[in-house]
């Protein structure tokens, strides 16, 4: 590995680090479940959690999208992958696989913006134009703190709760970006690796609902692929106290945690727990799971939380 692959996978960690940082103090369910698997003794550590992947979401316009998002993470070393699309949503999506399997896989989604009515594409540009060519073109990608906290701030101005409202109207994925930017949507917890009794979907949101959290059951709790080797649950969104302009503070709905179980690929099935290495689980995503885990930020999800 040379001096300049290793320098940038230090930067990567640390952009990595500050995302989970802020994402924890957002998401009190990420420390809840975590807590609560040390106590049940399914991990002695917090460092023993694999992480899956982690999520983003953007608008899709000129200036922004996953064209200007993932210079981000291109730039350490990650690769985009397939593509992915959600008609219904009005979304698009690709994944990137990381440097090294030490790191998450990146999905980052992006709101088909011109599919939208007239009226939400000028409150949308009202904000988006704000942001004058690409941000990330500005950043020096080698200084973590740079990134990390470009991921934190403001790319445009407090939204209004008016917008906000007619903006969920018609897509909560639009009204959701528009007030939380960049902060992370979601991390997950790899299923498969912990101990007998956890590492499958159902025994782990057993564990889960048994503790007090709830989940999203848009398409039922567990999203199944149709190749039967990639399923995935999600806890509903934590609702977060935002404040909006003219001094409004309103009741939204902020971040999540996903869970997610790989199964061996069918020639590996027969090989013990312990000799599956991670190349030999169903890799990549599936639009018809993630379609469903979408929705742990709509209202018809958050709304079981009171």
């Amino acid at each position: 590995m040379t001096t300049d692959t290793t320098t940038r996978l230090e930067t990567l960690q640390i952009v990595l680090d500050g995302l989970m940082r802020r994402y924890q103090q957002r998401v009190p369910d990420v420390g809840g479940i975590v807590q609560a698997m040390v106590a049940d003794q399914i991990i002695a550590s917090p460092t023993q959690i694999e992480n899956d992947h982690i999520a983003f979401r953007t608008m899709g316009v000129p200036q922004l999208g996953i064209r200007s998002f993932e210079k981000l993470f291109v730039h350490y070393g990650y690769t985009r992958r397939e593509p992915l699309h959600f008609a219904a949503k009005k979304l698009d999506a690709f994944w990137y696989a990381p440097p090294e399997p030490r790191f998450p896989r990146i999905f980052v989604s992006e709101l088909r913006v011109q599919d939208l009515s007239q009226q939400a594409q000028r409150i949308i540009s009202s904000y988006t134009d704000e942001v004058a060519g690409d941000p990330v073109d500005a950043l020096d990608l080698d200084d973590g703190a740079q990134v990390d906290d470009f991921l934190h701030r403001a790319l445009w101005r407090l939204p209004t709760w008016a917008d906000f409202q007619r903006l969920s109207e018609e897509s909560e994925y639009a009204a959701w970006v528009i007030y939380n930017r960049y902060y992370l949507n979601h991390f997950t917890i790899s299923i498969h690796n912990l101990p007998e009794g956890y590492d499958q979907i159902a025994s782990f949101n057993a564990f889960v609902e048994r503790h007090g959290f709830k989940l999203n059951d848009a398409g039922g709790t567990i999203k199944v692929s149709p190749d039967g080797g990639l399923l995935q649950s999600s806890t509903v969104a934590e609702m977060i106290e935002a404040s909006f302009a003219e001094d409004e503070t309103h009741t939204i709905s902020g971040s999540y945690v996903e869970f997610a179980e790989r199964r061996p690929l069918p020639q590996f099935a027969h090989l013990p727990k312990a000799q599956i290495t991670r190349e030999m689980r169903r890799e990549g995503f599936e639009a018809g799971n993630a379609d469903k885990i979408f929705e742990s930020t709509y209202t018809s999800q958050t709304a079981k939380r009171s």
